[in-house]
């Protein structure tokens, strides 16, 4: 096009009214429909008559210095269906229930069958692209949105999705607390009473760029006493929490390959993807990543790459139900697993167990937690009436009551009131630099 052209067709727009510019940004007029919450009409004759008329952030702190209290959304409606959902942010807590309140005029009026259009609304109609605060707040609205649908429907989540895949529920792990091997060999035991199955740990100390060979030396042997005390047939997965470089992973997971690991994940900063790609081509020990990853889209050059084998979103950041549906299926359409990620509040767990149970790459799934029940376990049993995120033979059994399969006392959450956001774990190397933990 001629620039004269150009200028002549910009005029005729501006003449309409279509556009307003103020130095180089462009914003389209602010209408009712644009701007408002979705407009009766384009869906009226195909979509439900339940309309979403309140939307509740509720914080809730366990534990007054947590860095993660639990950040739970509620979405009432006229029909007196309730939705619940989690958008719990490690660290971000109050900018995350303020990204939520953000969001009303995109949800309030809203029918929430379009669970579909309303992601897309809240996501695109920010114009910048979601980060961890953004995502975690979406996250909770969808998963609420999900909880609605089902119920408006009279079915589990898991059911809509087109699942189950294995009827005896959803096969997970538990974190080992363990530090001697008298220690993993009563955990061994008690895995093997309770039919659990498989065990993930960590990757000791914190790590410098280059490190010596001593200390590398040292994780290996202490990660050779799990898998020689825990036996070989409990599957054992190693967390690095991206503390070492690509060129620290790279010796370490190659050192670590005798010893048949389910997988090592985050070797290095997920934000370098060519970086855990030099650790991928080195190993072939299964590599895992994702928690930080934020929606379908941020996990597209792992995927392209063939860098990893196993995903990791986590259903509180990467978007909710919707978007770790999404992950999945693009996953599965190149053979990589789903082992999503779960270490904040029970809604946010259970409504990932919903999505495990209906994706076909599914791996296994995580809870932060050990084969013994903490004090979270047992005031989670208290809110629900059954045993939250516990397994049962190796496995997360599955519901049978409509959406997410839980009805949740807003009253019940009181007791423990929103302390407010603490920081995440701050460490540092000995010569002060900063060290990721």
């Amino acid at each position: 096009m001629r620039r004269r052209e150009w200028l002549g067709g910009m005029a005729a727009a501006l003449a309409m009214g279509r556009a307003t510019w103020a130095g180089c940004a462009c914003a389209l007029e602010e209408t009712e429909a644009q701007m408002g919450a979705p407009a009766p009409g384009p869906f009226d004759s195909i979509g439900s008559k339940v309309r979403i008329t309140e939307m509740k952030a509720i914080g809730v702190s366990i534990t007054p210095k947590s860095d993660r209290p639990y950040v739970f959304v509620k979405l009432e409606t006229n029909e007196g269906l309730v939705g619940w959902g989690e958008a719990t942010l490690e660290g971000k807590a109050g900018a995350t229930i303020a990204c939520v309140n953000d969001f009303r005029e995109h949800i309030l009026g809203a029918d929430p069958m379009q669970v579909e259009h309303l992601w897309q609304s809240m996501y695109v109609h920010s114009f910048y692209r979601a980060g961890p605060v953004m995502g975690s707040a979406i996250s909770g609205i969808d998963q609420a949105l999900w909880d609605l649908r089902g119920k408006i429907l009279g079915m589990p989540v898991y059911k809509l999705l087109g699942g189950p895949f294995d009827s005896r529920g959803v096969r997970g792990y538990y974190h080992a607390s363990a530090g001697t091997r008298e220690q993993l060999l009563k955990l061994r035991e008690t895995a093997q009473e309770q039919g659990v199955s498989c065990f993930k740990t960590g990757l000791p100390g914190y790590w410098e760029w280059l490190e010596r060979h001593a200390k590398i030396d040292r994780a290996v042997r202490q990660i050779g006493m799990i898998r020689e005390a825990l036996g070989p047939d409990i599957d054992i997965a190693v967390d690095f929490h991206a503390k070492p470089s690509a060129t620290v992973a790279s010796i370490l997971v190659r050192e670590l390959e005798p010893l048949n690991l389910l997988f090592v994940e985050e070797p290095c900063p997920p934000e370098n993807a060519r970086a855990m790609a030099r650790v991928s081509s080195r190993s072939t020990t299964p590599i895992a990543t994702g928690e930080r990853l934020v929606a379908s889209y941020g996990c597209r050059e792992l995927i392209e790459m063939g860098v990893v084998d196993i995903l990791q979103v986590d259903i509180n950041h990467v978007g909710g139900i919707t978007a770790l549906w999404k992950v999945g299926a693009m996953a599965n359409a190149t053979g990589i697993s789903m082992a999503p990620h779960s270490c904040e509040g029970p809604i946010g767990g259970i409504a990932t167990l919903h999505v495990d149970a209906a994706m076909p790459n599914f791996l296994v799934q995580e809870v932060c937690s050990g084969v013994t029940p903490r004090t979270e376990d047992k005031i989670w049993q208290e809110w629900f009436g059954f045993p939250a995120m516990r397994m049962a033979g190796g496995r997360f059994p599955l519901p049978d009551r409509p959406g997410l399969g839980f009805e949740l006392s807003e009253d019940a959450l009181k007791k423990y009131p929103f302390a407010g956001t603490r920081a995440m774990a701050r460490v540092f190397h000995e010569d002060g630099s900063v060290a990721e933990w």
